[in-house]
């Protein structure tokens, strides 16, 4: 796996199914998919944070989209969708409605650096419960929920016939994964449901797509760190240590070398949280341990988009 220059490119994965890659890949910079049939049917995988990252991407395409599928509710993936056509079906699990509108524009008053641009807040207006296949002209594209992992409303977009898989948030390549709002053993069931798959090719919403043996070594270090973060969470609880204490002691770790290290104080947060004994949905926002996130980060937390 290899980083581009930092500049946006199309990565063609198959005839007529590109992967739209944002370098470096962190903070609100993700990647986005378009899989378009022989007629000329376009579908989007996501849209992205910014008006400017949005239109530049739109650019990129040769057709309009009839629809765009949001893997899950958070804004670097969903402010996109306002500046899509009108006409634009905007498709999602039914929490990730939910969850757009609870959230609204929230998110630009953590992460402030970037310029959003003229946002406009447009949830999902078709929404499903468990799966959703869409049928183009000669070859199905199948939605499925996998439950909470990295959110509440996780969807992966599996091309079965292209052995294609666009995995949204429960893949980072290169960047530790996040799951603050989601769950730490659902995580690791999400894992295994993408490797059950058996993908030739996996988008992942952050970083290079995987090919081949890397998609397997991509999930296996995925499953590993999550592993990792359980381990630690229930040793640290245990001794009373802080999510934030917990972190600092276990600085030094096989994970330090990925992107967004921080992310560690959250996933803590989260593990601690079912360790207390919280329901599956108890809200952890980022908004409420973003200043751990901070001082772990020994800083202020750059964002590139």
């Amino acid at each position: 796996m290899t980083w581009d220059d930092g500049n946006p490119y199309v990565d063609r994965l198959t005839e007529g199914v590109h992967a739209y890659v944002q370098p470096d890949g962190g903070w609100m910079v993700n990647n986005c998919g378009v899989i378009a049939d022989a007629a000329g049917t376009a579908i989007l995988v996501d849209t992205t944070s910014t008006e400017r990252r949005n239109r530049a991407m739109l650019a990129s395409l040769h057709a309009a989209p009839l629809a765009v599928v949001n893997t899950h509710h958070h804004p670097d993936h969903t402010y996109g969708n306002g500046f899509l056509p009108a006409q634009t079906l905007v498709i999602g699990h039914e929490k990730c409605r939910d969850e757009v509108l609870a959230a609204g524009l929230e998110a630009t008053k953590v992460i402030t650096a970037p310029d959003y641009g003229n946002l406009v807040l447009r949830p999902p207006n078709l929404t499903f419960n468990d799966t959703m296949t869409l049928h183009l002209a000669d070859f199905p594209v199948a939605l499925q929920h996998v439950g909470r992992a990295h959110t509440s409303n996780d969807v992966v977009v599996w091309l079965p016939e292209q052995r294609v898989l666009f995995a949204g948030d429960l893949a980072f390549a290169g960047g530790q994964p996040f799951l603050l709002e989601g769950s730490v053993a659902g995580f690791r069931a999400a894992i295994a449901h993408m490797r059950a798959l058996a993908p030739e090719v996996l988008v992942p919403g952050h970083g290079p797509v995987c090919r081949g043996d890397e998609v397997g070594k991509l999930l296996d270090g995925l499953d590993a760190y999550v592993a990792f973060v359980a381990d630690v969470a229930a040793s640290a609880y245990q001794q009373g240590l802080s999510p934030l204490e917990a972190a600092v002691k276990h600085r030094d770790n096989p994970y330090q070398g990925w992107a967004e290290t921080e992310r560690f104080v959250g996933n803590l947060h989260r593990a601690y949280s079912e360790l207390a004994g919280n329901p599956a949905d108890h809200r952890l926002t980022v908004a409420s341990v973003w200043p751990d996130m901070v001082a772990f980060h020994g800083g202020p937390i750059a964002c590139h988009a």
